[in-house]
């Protein structure tokens, strides 16, 4: 017999990630917060909380993502797709308003001023205003 626990007692280990439900890393994140000196004690709800803000964030982003992908009939999101999914959307556009997305590209837009001018109902052009002084 040696000495020590029998190997019948021990648990199998279960992750700070797994009790919480989430997918995202709650461990590493309680590292991150301990090594990155935010504070001189980090509680345990904190980097649980963090991780679920974090996923709950990553998982909106890759829904809108995946949409705009699907609009533009294709499989896999690109940086394009991030980038219309985040602009088209008015809180994830204010949260992430002063981040470069490399490859993302520009929303499709063109000022109201370069469009074409309205035709009447005749279907003429109206007329601008050298041409009524003239007339």
């Amino acid at each position: 017999m040696s000495g020590g626990r029998a190997k019948a007692n021990k648990k199998k280990a279960v992750s700070k990630s797994t009790r919480a439900g989430l997918q995202f890393p709650v461990g590493r994140l309680a590292r991150y917060l301990k090594k990155g000196r935010y504070a001189q004690r980090v509680g345990g709800g904190a980097p649980v909380y963090l991780a679920a803000v974090l996923e709950y964030l990553a998982a909106e982003v890759l829904e809108l993502a995946g949409n705009a992908a699907r609009d533009n009939k294709k499989n896999r999101i690109i940086p394009r797709h991030i980038q219309l999914a985040v602009r088209n959307d008015d809180e994830l556009g204010k949260l992430l308003s002063r981040v470069t997305i490399a490859y993302g590209g520009v929303l499709p837009n063109i000022h109201s001023v370069l469009l074409p001018k309205k035709t009447g109902a005749t279907g003429e052009k109206t007329p601008t205003k050298a041409e009524k002084t003239k007339a």
